[in-house]
């Protein structure tokens, strides 16, 4: 399957990223080294991690999913054949939170080290860090950059203004800017990209890198019923798309995977990389076997008719926070 460039930058990316947030959460060390085996011998190359996965999970300090990638990577050989997103900003500890020019610094070496890399393909702020100018969060992208840390660097969680005025500030000081962005959005929550995070995207040309882009699972049509959330490791954030409206979604994308021989998760993936704007989901497997149905996924093409229900349904599934 061909590569496409990922927004502005020269990274070749597949149509599709592998989420790593479950490496030493739902999924063990060799069962991640298994599925990142099958990646690297998939049309599949783009994988996306944070330093700070996973620290919910207890006794764990963060860097779990990271020293997972970096132990296959050395065992591997195989760095070459991938690229890797990571992300940076989010509480790791005393002192290590943010996009202080200090801090970067210091989490940089630390994601480097855990992955046995010597380069980060895409460097991201985890979220907006109001207590730093931006100049300064800037600046030291574009040092890391220099100095061949990172090879290009992405947002995620910020809102629409504050993407745009990070980007200006870049361009006014002729230093790179951002060329992805990782958003929460999904065939099941909408609007709050659409509305304000889009139109960015489109007047800066960046890719969107959707989060939680089967919405937790929901999407795959495992979830009928609260009931079946219950004790799950992802039930609490499954449960939040679990409205009257949200099972009507379920249903119509049911009937539209019937019609196309797919499954519902393949056909709600296909959506986002139907978008008018540069769209790579990010999604998990657990098993070899789910991985098999994202890779089929990438092979999908919605025809229109099938788009125009999925929007027509799905245009205010789950409202936004106000």
């Amino acid at each position: 399957m061909q590569k496409h460039s990922l927004g502005n930058s020269e990274l070749q990316v597949s149509p599709l990223c592998f989420g790593c947030n479950i490496f030493g959460f739902t999924t063990d060390e060799q069962r991640s080294y298994e599925l990142l085996d099958a990646l690297a011998d998939s049309e599949i190359n783009f994988l996306d991690t944070a330093d700070v996965y996973s620290t919910w999970v207890p006794g764990h300090v963060g860097g779990e999913s990271e020293t997972i990638i970096g132990n296959w990577l050395k065992r591997s050989g195989k760095r070459a054949q991938v690229v890797i997103a990571t992300k940076l900003g989010k509480p790791m500890g005393e002192g290590k939170q943010g996009l202080s020019r200090k801090y970067m610094v210091q989490a940089v070496e630390d994601s480097l080290l855990r992955m046995h890399t010597d380069y980060i393909d895409l460097y991201q702020s985890h979220e907006d860090d109001s207590n730093t100018p931006l100049e300064e969060t800037m600046e030291a992208f574009a040092l890391l950059i220099q100095q061949g840390k990172v090879r290009a660097i992405g947002a995620s969680n910020f809102n629409g203004s504050r993407l745009a005025e990070a980007i200006e500030v870049s361009r006014r000081k002729g230093w790179p800017s951002y060329v992805t962005l990782q958003p929460h959005y999904n065939l099941v929550y909408r609007p709050e990209f659409e509305n304000d995070l889009e139109p960015v995207c489109r007047k800066y040309g960046l890719a969107v890198l959707p989060y939680f882009a089967l919405a937790g699972g929901f999407l795959t049509g495992k979830y009928r019923s609260a009931a079946d959330a219950e004790g799950k490791a992802r039930g609490g954030m499954v449960k939040r798309y679990m409205t009257e409206r949200g099972f009507q979604v379920m249903t119509k994308l049911i009937e539209v995977s019937k019609r196309l021989g797919a499954t519902p998760g393949q056909v709600a993936l296909a959506w986002l990389m139907a978008r008018p704007v540069q769209t790579i989901p990010i999604a998990s497997a657990t098993t070899l076997m789910q991985f098999n149905e994202l890779v089929e996924a990438m092979r999908l093409t919605l025809d229109r008719e099938s788009i125009e229900q999925l929007d027509a349904v799905s245009a205010e599934a789950v409202p936004s926070p106000s």
